[in-house]
């Protein structure tokens, strides 16, 4: 019986030490990427998956994000969330081995969102790329001078 009991309170003291373990986690701000990016609060930012790339003529981004939401409301609340905020849907398509992929585009930045879910939780994966803005120097002809008119093909 002493057995059973040093048993019992070993598998009681693992399980506590999970759920510990998760509810730190669930604490975790949400990651904000870009501005026009909107996230669920009830999602959590897995920074230890995010890949951001920066340079001086691109931002490039792979973040996830996981909580327990149904992919049903989750769906369909990220494509009216982001089309609010300026985002074009061009396509979804939904696959049993990878979830749902949903596409879209905006000025000079491309998106997508690829949503699944596994026993325990719901993802949300999010990879996008924006351009810099274009300066008016850039748009000159080479070896222009500055404000100077670009050269128009004759009619």
């Amino acid at each position: 019986m002493k057995m059973w009991s040093a048993g019992a309170l070993i598998v009681l003291a693992v399980l506590s030490t999970g759920c510990v373990t998760t509810q730190s986690q669930s604490s975790a701000p949400t990651q904000v990427v870009f501005d026009d990016i909107p996230m669920p609060s009830a999602l959590t930012y897995l920074e230890d998956k995010a890949v951001i790339i920066e340079s001086p003529a691109v931002k490039a981004a792979r973040v996830v994000y996981r909580g327990r939401l149904t992919l049903a409301t989750l769906g369909p609340a990220m494509r009216t969330n982001l089309e609010t905020n300026g985002w074009k849907h061009v396509s979804t398509a939904t696959t049993g081995s990878h979830g749902t992929v949903q596409i879209y585009e905006k000025e000079r930045s491309a998106l997508q969102v690829r949503l699944w879910e596994n026993i325990l939780f719901t993802y949300v994966e999010v990879t996008t790329s924006r351009l810099a803005p274009t300066s008016p120097a850039a748009s000159a002809a080479p070896g222009a001078p500055e404000g100077a008119p670009i050269p128009t093909a004759a009619k």
